[in-house]
C-alpha cells in the first residue's frame, strides 16, 4: 500500500507564505530599512531580547524583524474531491505521460509576528500586509516540480493580536508585538505513476466498405491517416509585420515582407488564426477564423507569427498536453 515518495509540498507552501512578508519596510527620517525575516517562534527572539535587555550594551537584536512558524495540519472535508479521479500530465520533452490521483484537501495554519519598538514602525508594517488579505490572498506554488501543476493556494487572514507591555524599568527594552494567524489551503498529491505508452501524435484508421446489393461483391479499403496540427505558435517565430490596419471583413492583407509568408501555411495574429490561401508580392489572401479563433480587427506593425514554418523545430512537434489542436490528414 505505502511507497517512498516526496513531492515537497509542505515545504513549497511555507516557503511561499515567507516570500509574501518578504520585501516589507519601514521609512525612518532620512532612511528606508527592510524588515528581516526569519522562520522561527517568536518566544525564541522574546528570550534573546530579555537576556540582552540592557540598553547600554553594544549589541542588541535589532528591531523592527518579523518571524513566522508553521503551527500544524488540519483536513478540510468542504473541499474533498472524488478519491478515483486522476490527473495527467506531460513531462517537459514531450516524451512520457504521468498520472495522479486527485489531491487530498488540508488546511495549514501559519503565525506571523511582528515585533517593533516605535508603534509607528508596527502600523507602517502591518499597513503594507492588511489590504492583500480580503481575506484571502492567492500565492502560485509549484506543486509536482518539473510537471508543471502550478496551482493558487488561497492564504486567508483569520485574526490579528495585540501585545504591548510597559512591564520593566526605564532601562529594559520594549517590544510590541503583533501576531497574525493565517490558515493556507493547501493540497496534497501522492505518488506520481508512469501512464503505459508515449504520446499519441499520429493515428492511422482503416475502412472496409462492401455493397450488400445482390449478387455485387464490390469491395474497397479505406486508410485515413491523421496528424495532431498546433494551432498557435510554440516558437516564437516571426515572419514578418503587416503593413496596414485591418478590419473585421478583409480577405487581402498587406505585410512588409511577402517573402516570409507560404501559401498553404496557418498564420497567428493577435488571437486569430488564418490560412494562406496565396501570397502575391507583399499581399496574402487568407481565410479568417480558423480552428475557432475569433475575427479580430488588427493594428499595422502587429506581428505576423507563423505556424510550422521551422524544420528544424515545428510547432506541432510542441503541443502540450491538454491544449486545443487540429488534425491534417489524408485518404489513400
Amino acid at each position: 500500500m505505502f511507497e517512498y515518495f516526496y513531492n515537497e509540498i509542505f515545504r513549497s507552501v511555507i516557503i511561499g507564505f515567507g516570500s509574501i512578508f518578504n520585501g516589507i519596510e519601514v521609512k525612518k527620517s532620512n532612511s528606508v530599512i527592510k524588515v528581516p525575516l526569519a522562520y522561527g517562534p517568536t518566544q525564541k527572539f522574546l528570550a534573546r531580547m530579555q537576556q540582552e535587555a540592557d540598553l547600554s550594551k553594544p549589541v542588541s537584536i535589532t528591531l523592527p524583524r518579523m518571524s513566522f512558524e508553521f503551527l500544524g495540519l488540519q483536513y478540510d472535508p468542504t473541499r474533498k474531491s472524488t478519491q478515483t479521479q486522476t490527473i495527467i500530465n506531460q513531462t517537459p520533452d514531450g516524451a512520457n505521460v504521468k498520472k495522479n490521483y486527485l489531491p487530498v484537501p488540508y488546511n495549514m495554519r501559519f503565525e506571523l509576528s511582528i515585533m517593533t519598538k516605535l508603534n509607528d514602525d508596527m502600523l507602517q508594517i502591518v499597513e503594507q500586509i492588511l489590504p492583500y488579505f480580503q481575506p484571502a490572498y492567492q500565492v502560485p506554488i509549484n506543486f509536482l516540480g518539473n510537471l508543471k501543476e502550478k496551482r493558487d493556494v488561497p492564504i486567508q487572514l483569520d485574526n490579528i493580536s495585540m501585545e504591548d507591555d510597559y512591564e520593566g524599568n526605564f532601562d529594559t527594552r520594549r517590544a510590541l508585538i503583533y501576531t497574525l494567524q493565517f490558515t493556507a489551503k493547501t493540497t496534497l498529491f501522492g505518488p506520481i505513476s508512469d501512464v503505459t505508452g508515449k504520446v499519441i501524435k499520429k493515428t492511422s484508421i482503416g475502412y472496409v466498405a462492401g455493397s450488400s446489393a445482390p449478387g455485387v461483391s464490390a469491395e474497397r479499403d479505406l486508410s485515413y491517416t491523421t496528424t495532431a496540427r498546433a494551432t498557435k505558435d510554440y516558437t516564437n517565430d516571426v515572419r514578418t509585420l503587416i503593413a496596414e490596419n485591418v478590419d473585421l471583413l478583409e480577405t487581402v492583407i498587406e505585410v512588409d515582407d511577402g517573402t516570409k509568408i507560404t501559401a498553404g501555411k496557418y498564420v497567428y495574429i493577435g488571437q486569430e488564426e488564418m490560412l494562406v490561401d496565396s501570397v502575391t508580392g507583399n499581399k496574402m489572401t487568407v481565410k479568417r477564423a480558423q480552428d475557432n479563433t475569433t475575427v479580430q480587427n488588427h493594428v499595422k506593425g502587429a506581428q505576423v507569427f507563423g505556424i510550422d514554418y521551422t524544420a528544424a523545430k515545428e510547432d506541432s512537434a510542441l503541443i502540450q498536453f491538454g491544449d486545443d489542436f487540429g488534425f491534417d490528414g489524408s485518404i489513400e
